[in-house]
């Protein structure tokens, strides 16, 4: 099964995440990128499009073998889903339609929703806040592995199955290190989500709704794409603990490659983060940056000085909810 990994614990430090000051700075001496925060007034077209095209797609498997079923799941329809994960995630920021109007940006986030035949986007706006808050926070940020994680998963063959379970653990994770009370929103999101899973089952069958869920844990789980997962904040050198990836695949998930340029900035939308790194050329283009997210998915699986442990964790005091 491959020799253990060295490290035995987190990364603690006892500083403040460096976007708050590098924004401070880029700010003060670019102004102009405040003219970048504002809504992306082609997202809301981007998605619709996406989302039409699962739902055709569902008509067009209803009567294929299940092998195909899961070839398509895999090789298209996932793609597809976790492209609209991460659109939920710019519009979790009100990109889509504005700070002012909160509510149809929630809206418009479960209706992205729908071809990930999971219910989401309500729970992930509700815990993606704290992650940018108290980016490391000890019990605060639900994207750090747990303790178990980092024990268990690590030696190559359990860091692949660990790839494999990402969905599991993104899903359940914060049951366990930050349970919160379910809201409406999240109820509504559920409802809307079983209502739509069911008239494709009555309209066409099982396959259909196989090939959306299949497709959502497949290509979250160990999948070219969720290279990102692990590219944006596992410290890959000691020092730093947000990454970007400036590829090709950039084109499929909403620039969220421009990972640190958002975590600098996460009311600009994704389409807007290139300029940022344009304008303020000289804070980014010195930074450690990832050139492939499968070659992250390799490091991360042979190198034995990584693992979910390599994250840095901080803790951090509750903010005042305004």
């Amino acid at each position: 099964m491959g020799s253990r990994v060295s490290r035995e614990d987190f990364e603690w430090v006892y500083t403040e995440q460096p976007h708050t000051q590098r924004r401070k700075e880029i700010l003060a001496k670019y102004p102009e990128i405040k003219t970048l925060m504002r809504p992306d007034p082609h997202l809301k077209w981007i998605v619709s499009g996406m989302v039409f095209m699962q739902l055709l797609a569902c008509y067009l498997v209803k009567d294929l073998p299940w092998k195909w079923i899961f070839f398509w799941a895999y090789a298209f329809g996932g793609c597809i889903n976790h492209s609209l994960t991460l659109a939920i995630h710019d519009i979790s920021h009100n990109v889509a339609f504005g700070n002012k109007q909160a509510k149809w940006n929630r809206w418009f986030a479960v209706f992205a929703n729908l071809p990930v035949g999971i219910p989401y986007s309500a729970s992930f706006k509700k815990y993606h806040i704290d992650h940018h808050r108290y980016l490391g926070g000890d019990g605060l940020d639900v994207d750090i592995p747990t303790d178990f994680e980092g024990w268990f998963f690590c030696t190559p063959l359990r860091k692949l199955l660990w790839l494999f379970l990402q969905p599991l653990f993104y899903s359940l994770r914060p049951l366990y290190v930050n349970p919160k009370a379910i809201t409406r929103m999240e109820i509504l999101n559920a409802l809307v989500q079983f209502s739509i899973d069911l008239i494709i089952y009555y309209l066409w069958g099982l396959k259909p709704v196989i090939y959306l869920i299949a497709g959502t844990i497949l290509c979250l789980g160990f999948h070219p794409i969720s290279g990102h997962f692990v590219a944006e904040h596992y410290m890959f050198l000691k020092g730093y603990e947000t990454y970007s990836y400036y590829g090709p695949l950039n084109w499929l998930t909403f620039n969220v490659g421009y990972h640190m340029e958002h975590h600098d900035f996460p009311s600009i939308p994704g389409c807007r983060l290139p300029m940022v790194k344009k304008i303020a050329a000289e804070y980014y283009d010195n930074l450690p940056h990832h050139q492939s997210w499968i070659r992250v998915l390799w490091d991360f699986v042979f190198d034995d000085t990584l693992g979910p442990y390599s994250r840095v964790k901080r803790l951090c005091k509750l903010a005042k909810e305004s």
